[in-house]
């Protein structure tokens, strides 16, 4: 039988990782796509009401984030999505920093935008535990396609219609075309 201690642990982390699945939590994120013109499909992770309510996110008009995206900021960061942009399951965009997204830009399932890296340079300590270490902004231009499973990492610039195949992990910068 789990113990108090044990049921309580289990409690906070479920207030915590389910927090967007409250109703009254899904009708303010409904509240800010409805005033932005753009489409969230449920469930979403992340830090999303939180940072939408700061203006640290910026979704454009005619966006559709498909069930299951996963939006962290850190308390500093910045995400902008610009307008007609198709984000599909599972995608995650993580700023510690900014990840800056053009118009129409298309994100096939399990995609992964971030803009740092985990830290594990002390050995003292459980990687887990070592937090991000920025890697620079990450700018997409517009009209881009990226494939099911591709990687962007932090610092890169990738220009407008650019197309990255399926499992791609982009660590440099693209030109347009």
């Amino acid at each position: 039988m789990a113990s108090w201690r044990q049921w309580r642990t289990w409690w906070v982390k479920r207030r915590w990782y389910e927090r967007n699945r409250r109703w009254r939590r899904r009708v303010r994120i409904d509240r800010h796509a409805a005033e932005g013109g753009y489409f969230i499909r449920y469930p979403i992770e992340g830090e999303a009401l939180e940072a939408l309510d700061s203006g640290r996110l910026e979704i454009g008009e005619g966006t559709l984030l498909e069930p299951g995206c996963w939006l962290t900021l850190s308390a500093e960061a910045r995400i902008r999505i610009g307008e007609g942009c198709f984000l599909n399951r599972n995608t995650m965009l993580a700023a510690v920093e900014l990840i800056e997204i053009g118009d129409h830009v298309m994100f096939a399932n399990n995609c992964f935008v971030g803009d740092a890296d985990h830290r594990y340079d002390d050995a003292s300590k459980p990687i887990t535990w070592q937090g991000f270490e920025p890697q620079g902004p990450v700018r997409i231009g517009s009209n881009c396609w990226f494939g099911v499973g591709c990687v962007v990492t932090g610092g890169v610039q990738i220009g407008e219609r650019c197309v990255i195949g399926a499992n791609s992990v982009v660590t440099k910068d693209l030109p347009a075309g």
